[in-house]
């Protein structure tokens, strides 16, 4: 089955856009002094802090704490919620909105705000959160006067200290004068962010856990948050979180940077309670349903409906690959070995309207998700997770680092990479890019097994006064037979089209892959394709 996404604005993002539709950003006058979060009156007992408590914090204090929860049998997380909590739909969780005279710094002249959300329907779990300032950290204690309700919920917010079901921060991304959403943190081990002019797609997960396994897969959590208050002049703001599963604890740095494209800079360490042999770092999770290919049982009128469509990858042999995504009739996986990567993110390459005339769901705007591995993070494998999906309201597109040794229970496994969410990475001067992919039946007189490929590839960076010769086109296939490779010039996009025609045979299933050779030695991305019945 597809993932449902687990971020408050995925449930549904076209529709009902959690995240942003129950309280854009805002510029607000007014905020509650911390003083009133940070000494909580008598709560019930299931909801006092165990983490995110109010006492000394340094850099050490996460990672203390996975590394003491880890020697300890895994507990699942509590659930609880009060009476009138307890069976909210939709309708009345979405009427729960944070109140804005309640935005933390939001009366302090800093770069960032921030706003919390409420626990009930899909968030049952209590996520902790305190603020740091000055070497001290300060429960941020949950009281109903941060939220407002409207019409539709209709039942009394609980008084004790219930906690939270995560939290966004808020920047001027867009213009000075406006406070806007520029991350957020909710749902399991969800994240995500954007650049400038965007808006919210895909996520980002802490840690991905024996994804699309027959065993089911397991979502770690983060049980708590830590977050620094920033100095006026800073142009970034620093998060610090606890994972927990009954796999693995661990502990998270987040340095974040909002701007064109808005960077995170991610220190993780580990602390296994068993063997992780099906662990993904660094995860992206995104939604294709269909493109200008495999649109053989789409009935829309929309020409695309993606977040993201494609897989970029920069091996550690300096390769550039680039993979479409498809919506399979059944789940894929594949897995692109590799020796020290250098990068690898879903993108969404397409930025133009009319390729997808949702006036609603902007497409276009979603942001492109891009991994940096810092350091050499060895031998290992790009995995791809495609999963069939026939609504748009479902994350079925996962992309992560597999390692490629097992990390052993009771070790300590630290690494680091950097995030970008904004535009794809620039390519080299003088390389070509590939721009479009598109598929259909051979023979135009009538339907036939035999399927036509077109690729288009691009310079978005040329190398202006160079004369460009026609490349020469090779495709290898796993199975079939492949003909009629042809490569013309494209005055459109002042590039190149290359098409060829796939004779399927008896396969099911068929990994292909065209690349191009320049006389001048300029490089050009691998396309990769898996063709599937």
């Amino acid at each position: 089955m597809p993932i449902l996404r687990n971020v408050v604005s995925s449930l549904c993002w076209k529709k009902m856009a959690l995240a942003g539709a129950l309280l854009p950003g805002l510029a607000v006058l007014s905020v509650l002094p911390l003083q009133a979060y940070a000494a909580p009156t008598k709560v019930a007992s299931a909801a006092v802090a165990q983490y995110a408590v109010t006492g000394k914090f340094n850099r050490n204090t996460v990672a203390d704490l996975a590394r003491k929860l880890a020697k300890t049998p895994y507990k699942e997380p509590e659930k609880v919620l009060p009476a009138s909590l307890r069976d909210l739909n939709y309708d009345q969780y979405r009427d729960i909105r944070f109140n804005p005279a309640s935005a933390i710094w939001a009366d302090e002249g800093l770069p960032f705000q921030m706003q919390l959300f409420h626990r009930g329907f899909y968030f049952k779990e209590t996520v902790e959160i305190a603020i740091i300032e000055e070497g001290e950290s300060h429960h941020l204690r949950y009281t109903p006067e941060l939220f407002t309700t409207g019409e539709v919920m209709q039942q009394p917010l609980p008084t004790e200290d219930v906690g939270f079901a995560g939290f966004r921060l808020h920047n001027p991304l867009n213009r000075a004068e406006y406070f806007d959403e520029m991350a957020v943190f909710q749902g399991a081990s969800y994240f995500r962010s954007l650049g400038k002019n965007q808006a919210y797609g895909l996520s980002s997960r802490g840690l991905a856990i024996k994804t699309a396994d027959p065993e089911g897969e397991q979502f770690p959590t983060f049980r708590a948050f830590w977050i620094e208050k920033p100095a006026k002049d800073s142009n970034s703001i620093v998060v610090y979180a606890l994972l927990d599963s009954p796999s693995t604890t661990g502990s998270y740095r987040f340095t974040l940077r909002p701007g064109k494209n808005t960077v995170m800079d991610v220190e993780v360490t580990l602390f296994p309670r068993e063997d992780l042999n099906k662990v993904g770092l660094a995860a992206g999770t995104s939604m294709f349903m269909f493109s200008s290919y495999g649109r053989d049982k789409v009935d829309d009128f929309r020409p695309r409906v993606h977040d993201s469509d494609g897989l970029l990858m920069l091996n550690g042999r300096g390769e550039r690959l680039w993979r479409p995504l498809t919506n399979p009739a059944n789940l894929q996986i594949s897995a692109f070995m590799d020796n020290a990567p250098l990068g690898f993110g879903l993108l969404q390459r397409n930025r133009d309207f009319n390729n997808f005339q949702d006036l609603e769901a902007r497409y276009e705007r979603r942001p492109s998700l891009w991994v940096e591995p810092v350091g050499n993070w060895g031998r290992g494998a790009v995995v791809l997770v495609e999963i069939p999906t026939e609504s748009e309201i479902h994350d079925n597109i996962v992309a992560y680092w597999s390692p490629k040794e097992t990390i052993p229970a009771g070790s300590e496994y630290s690494f680091a990479y950097r995030l970008v969410w904004g535009v794809a990475p620039v390519a080299m001067q003088g390389e070509a890019v590939v721009d479009a992919t598109r598929s259909g039946r051979a023979d135009i007189s009538g339907p036939v097994p035999e399927r036509l490929f077109v690729v288009d590839y691009r310079f978005p960076n040329p190398l202006d006064g160079i004369e460009i010769h026609k490349p020469k086109a090779t495709v290898k296939n796993s199975g079939g037979d492949v003909s009629h490779i042809v490569v013309v010039e494209n005055p459109v996009n002042s590039g190149y089209r290359v098409s060829f025609e796939l004779d399927p045979k008896d396969q099911k299933l068929i990994e292909l892959r065209l690349d191009l050779e320049f006389t001048d030695g300029r490089k050009a991305e691998s396309w990769m394709y898996q063709w599937s019945r």
